[in-house]
């Protein structure tokens, strides 16, 4: 029976050696972290850019007309800063 128990160990301790990268990014993910102003500045315009850019393909080929007044707000919001 003990053999079993020290098996068991041994086994739960090699899965857990080869899969630490998957149980540290399951049970610690990364926190974004900002660390100067410039940082943060940069990670802002870089998400303005991800919007404008989503709702620059949403309008597709029709233009201006594929988006609802919410989106056309949004983006003239944008576009200013």
């Amino acid at each position: 029976m003990s053999e079993y128990l020290i098996l068991g160990v041994v086994l739960i301790v090699v899965l857990g050696f080869f899969n630490r990268e998957w149980i540290k990014t399951k049970f610690f993910p990364a926190q974004p972290r900002n660390y100067t102003i410039d940082d943060q500045f940069n990670s802002d315009k870089r998400e303005r850019e991800k919007e404008i850019d989503h709702l620059l393909s949403k309008m597709g080929k029709n233009g201006i007309n594929d988006l609802s007044a919410k989106d056309r707000k949004r983006l003239d919001e944008l576009s200013k800063k």
